[in-house]
């Protein structure tokens, strides 16, 4: 063989180890300017806190729901210290919210209350799954008695429904919270959720809603862009939301 055939040889080899690198750099440097999951969000909040049955449904509902900032699922509203699922003593399963209410009123929150109780509003059931609304201050405390007469008017029925002030809320274990997005083992570990960010993430109270069907797809497609999550979980997300829109959420 010629040296001219191992001048071209080496050539060749140079450029392509050139091309190699460069696009090498070019996505690392792409990957460093994606902001990464939205785990933190500064934005000033007002808290809600409702029982409205089973807490894994109420979790999507309103933690895929525009506004909603983060959510967390618990037990509040009776006596006990430090409840735990089996053995709650007089507490309810209840969900409580950070919302933006610049985004979201606080009558908006309630409408979905109470659209959407698992066990109806009429049925006397066991208090570990009654209708409870828990108010953090005057105002909501007046807008949830004035809804409460409205809506019990307008089913022409009497609401088994209780409104009382907020009261300790105990943290659920670790497996009740951002259930439905439990179920996708491989997403919890992409995003790196702790148990604790599964209870604090503002991605995770939006993909435990998302992955169920909340949501329109539309507004979805642009929230996961916001949200700062890969083309491959973004693609997963809408699969699944397409598979579970206008299903059931309940448990």
């Amino acid at each position: 063989m010629s040296l001219r055939y191992f001048d071209l040889k080496s050539v060749l080899f140079v450029f392509f180890l050139w091309v190699y690198c460069r696009q090498y750099y070019r996505v690392n440097d792409q990957l460093r300017d994606m902001p990464g999951p939205l785990h933190e969000v500064e934005i000033p909040f007002r808290k809600a806190t409702f029982g409205m049955g089973c807490f894994w449904a109420c979790d999507a509902l309103f933690g895929g729901t525009p506004g909603v900032l983060r959510t967390r699922v618990g037990y509040s509203g009776g006596s006990k210290e430090n409840p735990e699922y089996r053995n709650l003593g007089d507490h309810t399963e209840v969900i409580e919210i950070d919302f933006d209410p610049k985004t979201i009123t606080y009558e908006e929150l309630l409408k979905l209350f109470w659209d959407n109780h698992e066990y109806g509003l009429t049925t006397i059931i066991k208090r570990q799954y009654m209708s409870l609304i828990l108010y953090h201050d005057d105002d909501q405390k007046r807008i949830a008695e004035i809804s409460l007469k409205k809506e019990s008017h307008k089913r022409n029925e009497k609401l088994t429904t209780v409104i009382e002030a907020a009261q300790t809320f105990y943290d659920a274990e670790d497996y009740h919270q951002k259930y439905r997005l439990q179920q996708h083992r491989w997403l919890v570990e992409a995003l790196e959720l702790t148990p604790e960010l599964l209870k604090k993430s503002h991605v995770a109270a939006k993909l435990n809603g998302y992955l169920s069907g909340v949501g329109t797809p539309e507004f979805i497609e642009g929230d996961l862009i916001r949200l700062g999550l890969s083309k491959n979980i973004s693609d997963y997300i809408i699969q699944q939301h397409s598979g579970n829109l206008g299903g059931n959420l309940y448990c």
